[in-house]
């Protein structure tokens, strides 16, 4: 009888709580983000210690949002709406009209003294065409000030068609040099200035990857870069964003101005329609700090407005999974879910004292 009771007592502390399996099943949820979102840009900032969310306002037809908001998080669970950062419709950026897409931002320390670039496009009523804009503030989330022109209002050399959209910025942690990056059509780079509202022109380049099909690789729009142990990830989106089939495709480069090598298994992100999941891609990624944990944060269709009468392209949702790399450094596909991710806990560097 004793071993029974024994038994049975072990049992029981073996079992979780309620409260403990509802700590256990606790997720973010997908969409993370409420009502339509698309183009997520995602950072974690050291001034906070909190992550933060940038995106295109999506639902208006013909993608007429004007505006930006962030959303902040302490966990990539609970996210906060920070409200309204930068609107295109008012005198805060005299040069643009309207069309607020595919933000992305970036934050800098000089001196102990926090900046945050935020890097976006808008549409440019002198030449009725798209341009990327730059606004600075010394908060993640405002005021941000525009520069007051376009920092990106032409065409590469020797590039044809496309627009200027999706930008990305990313700082080498190699040489501490800054990159844009943007493209629909095109990829395109150039090293910003030290005052990071100003590209130099002169380092313009393509880097757009060669070939590929829609159902692979074949380079679309919305490039994105980050580093991880000695290489430079590339990352694209495939087809039209108004598509099911909108995924997400890498490379890897030895250099932030490449060239890029496409991956052997180069799709990293794609529809589940057994999950009713479509549209997955125009993704940002972001590494927690103090652990080589990764995360990919990425618009997808709702599953209601997936007939193209609905307008499937400016009713997108903001999601967030885990992105896993193998033993070679090699991007496994990501598992696309409904669930999306348990808490996290950054670990913040400890300050140096004064």
């Amino acid at each position: 009888m004793k071993h029974l009771l024994l038994s049975a007592a072990i049992l029981l502390l073996s079992i979780p709580t309620f409260a403990q399996r509802g700590r256990q099943q606790r997720t973010s949820g997908n969409p993370i983000l409420p009502e339509f979102h698309a183009d997520p840009e995602i950072m974690f900032s050291n001034q906070t210690g909190l992550f933060y969310i940038y995106s295109t306002t999506d639902g208006a037809p013909g993608w007429g949002g004007y505006y930006f908001t962030a959303f902040s998080s302490p966990n990539l669970v609970d996210w906060k709406h920070e409200g309204i950062i930068l609107d295109l419709a008012t005198n805060q950026v005299p040069w643009a009209t309207g069309n607020a897409w595919a933000p992305a931002i970036i934050e800098k320390e000089v001196a102990g003294q926090y900046k945050y670039y935020f890097y976006y496009s808008g549409h440019d009523p002198k030449t009725n065409r798209k341009a990327i804009g730059v606004a600075v503030a010394e908060s993640p989330t405002g005021p941000f000030y525009d520069h007051g022109q376009p920092i990106v209002n032409k065409l590469p050399e020797g590039v044809n068609g496309g627009q200027q959209i999706d930008v990305d910025v990313f700082q080498d942690p190699q040489t501490g040099k800054n990159y844009l990056y943007w493209g629909n059509g095109y990829m395109a780079v150039a090293e910003l200035n030290r005052d990071m509202v100003s590209i130099d022109t002169t380092t313009i380049r393509v880097l757009t990857p060669k070939g590929g099909t829609l159902e692979d690789y074949a380079y679309r729009e919305a490039p994105y870069v980050f580093y991880r142990n000695g290489l430079y990830y590339f990352l694209w989106s495939v087809d039209d964003t108004g598509s099911p089939n909108y995924h997400v495709a890498y490379g890897t480069a030895a250099s932030p101005l490449g060239p890029i090598s496409v991956a052997a298994h180069p799709v990293v992100l794609q529809q589940n329609p057994q999950q009713e999941i479509f549209g997955t891609a125009h993704n940002s990624v972001v590494c927690v700090p103090g652990y080589d944990d990764w995360y990919i944060v990425y618009h997808r269709i709702n599953p209601a407005y997936l007939d193209k009468k609905m307008g499937p392209g400016f009713h997108r949702q903001v999601c967030i999974d885990r992105m896993i790399f193998d033993k070679d450094g090699a991007i496994l596909p990501v598992r696309v879910t409904h669930s999306g991710v348990a808490p996290v806990k950054p670990k913040m560097p400890k300050k140096k004292k004064k």
